[in-house]
C-alpha cells in the first residue's frame, strides 16, 4: 500500500474552507467528515484534513498561529500540466483565495505558482519535467 498523506489544517469558517477546497478540485468525503471537520481528497494519497479551531486544539497543546501573518509550513502539489497549474491558482482565486503571494517558478523544466486559501494556509502548485530537470548526484552517490 503507498504510503498517505494527512494534513490538518485549522479553519475559522469550515463551509467556506470546504467550498473553497471543492472550487479547487478536492473532492468532500462525507466518511471522514462531520461539523468539525471536512475531508478533502486530492488523489488516492493526498487529503487535507479541515479542522475547526476547536477540533485542531484536541491534537495539539500548543497555540494554532495566525497563518495570514506566519507561516510554519508551505504546502505544495504537482500539477501535470503548466496549464494544470494556471488552472489551480485562477480556480483558487476566483473561490476568494489570494493568487501568487509567493514569486513564479519559471524554468525551462519547471514551472510552479501559489496560492493562499481564504485562512491564509499557503500552497505550490508545481509542474516538473522530470526528463528535462538538470540532472543532480542522488544523495545515495554521496
Amino acid at each position: 500500500m503507498p504510503k498517505m498523506i494527512f494534513v490538518s489544517l485549522p479553519v475559522t469558517d469550515l463551509k467556506r474552507a470546504t467550498a473553497f477546497y471543492e472550487a479547487i478540485g478536492a473532492a468532500w468525503n462525507p466518511q471522514f467528515s462531520d461539523d468539525t471537520a471536512s475531508c478533502m481528497v486530492f488523489s488516492e494519497t493526498i487529503y487535507a484534513m479541515l479542522t475547526t479551531h476547536a477540533k485542531f486544539r484536541q491534537f495539539t497543546p500548543k497555540p494554532i498561529a495566525d497563518a495570514k501573518t506566519s507561516n510554519q509550513v508551505l504546502l505544495c502539489i504537482s500539477a501535470d500540466s503548466r496549464r494544470e497549474v494556471d488552472d489551480v491558482v485562477d480556480k483558487a482565486e476566483a473561490a476568494g483565495g489570494v493568487a501568487d503571494p509567493g514569486p513564479k517558478d519559471e524554468y525551462d523544466f519547471m514551472y510552479g505558482r501559489s496560492f493562499e486559501d481564504p485562512d491564509g494556509h499557503m500552497w505550490g502548485v508545481n509542474w516538473l519535467d522530470m526528463e528535462a530537470a538538470p540532472k543532480q548526484p542522488s544523495m545515495a552517490d554521496a
